[in-house]
């Protein structure tokens, strides 16, 4: 039965029709699940932004305004297919999809996997992701989707 509002029961069908939970053990292993797929998702994230960065200024910070470029974005950037756009391509390809099945373990409404998944993004967070990354990218989004 697919639950439409939150509920608390240790009998929960996550993303497949094979992952059922039917007692305490297979359940607290799923919330575990959870929590380490969601902080995974968070690191994710940070190797993406440091392949991203690259050690050089990114568009829009204080070492290189976006108003004062002579070029536009992206013009410095002619290689269609470097080591580095293929590794970040790849990164952003994971992150994505594991943000999404994120997503639609959340949707699952079951109160348990909504809490292990955000203690899973809260402490991912709070590990691998450092205050520059989310300044220089200019995005602090709170989505694991996006």
């Amino acid at each position: 039965m697919m639950h439409m509002t939150f509920y608390w029961s240790r009998q929960v069908t996550l993303l497949f029709s094979s992952w059922r939970t039917d007692s305490w053990l297979s359940y607290a292993s799923t919330l575990i699940a959870c929590v380490l797929a969601s902080a995974f998702y968070q690191y994710l994230e940070h190797l993406r932004f440091r392949a991203r960065a690259g050690g050089k200024p990114t568009v829009g910070t204080k070492e290189e305004p976006l108003l004062l470029q002579a070029k536009g974005a992206g013009a410095g950037n002619r290689r269609k297919w470097s080591l580095e756009k293929i590794k970040g391509g790849s990164l952003f390809g994971l992150s994505s999809a594991l943000g999404y099945l994120l997503m639609l373990a959340i949707m699952s409404f079951n109160g348990g996997v909504f809490l292990a998944i955000v203690l899973g993004l809260t402490v991912g967070f709070l590990v691998f992701r450092i205050e520059e990354e989310d300044e220089t990218a200019g995005v602090n989004s709170t989505c694991a989707c996006a």
